[in-house]
């Protein structure tokens, strides 16, 4: 039986943050992250948007006889759609999902910062999988760094929030800078 898929764009790359087997590269056509500000809380999710012109790199991993409770549970805010269609990557094909902040939880005020810790474990993430290029990639191909940044390493608020070395900081710091800096 072939086993469904997701792709993850976010901290889902980061594979110490969850045990979902087969984890590999791939490529998502179609779609762009943003930093989404929900009703839910008062931080910003990490989502996705169609963008016809953005190619993003993630994971994909698999989810055991199609389990989908405990990553639903997990991605409560959002919602799954079908990208089966626009997901490459080395490895048997299989019905692959993406998850979306469900459009009912959009909120449109503007206090609803991006917690550091957050961008701590996406980078982590990437930099592991993908490299310094994969870091830049990331950066590149997300909107909403227009909001501010909450420095919240020392009491971390994320929950799936690791321990990042100093070079790792310092290379998150030196990205988000130079993003905060063209998103004035």
């Amino acid at each position: 039986m072939n086993e469904p898929a997701f792709f993850g764009y976010g901290s889902l790359v980061n594979l110490a943050t969850h045990r979902y087997g087969d984890p590999r590269p791939a490529v998502l056509h179609g779609w762009r992250r943003v930093w989404q500000r929900t009703a839910l809380r008062k931080a910003a999710y990490l989502s996705v948007t169609p963008c016809a012109q953005t190619v993003l790199h993630g994971v994909v991993a698999r989810v055991p006889n199609a389990d989908w409770a405990a990553l639903d549970l997990r991605e409560a805010a959002y919602q799954r759609h079908d990208v089966s269609d626009t997901i490459s990557h080395e490895g048997q094909a299989a019905p692959t999902a993406v998850y979306q902040v469900r459009p009912e939880h959009i909120a449109k005020d503007s206090d609803h910062p991006i917690l550091l810790s957050y961008v701590d474990v996406v980078v982590q993430g990437y930099l592991a999988m993908y490299g310094h290029a994969g870091v830049a990639h990331f950066f590149a191909t997300t909107d909403g760094w227009d909001t501010t940044v909450l420095d919240d390493r020392d009491d971390p608020v994320y929950p799936r929030h690791q321990t990042l070395s100093i070079e790792e900081r310092a290379l998150v710091d030196q990205h988000l800078a130079a993003v905060m800096q063209q998103a004035e």
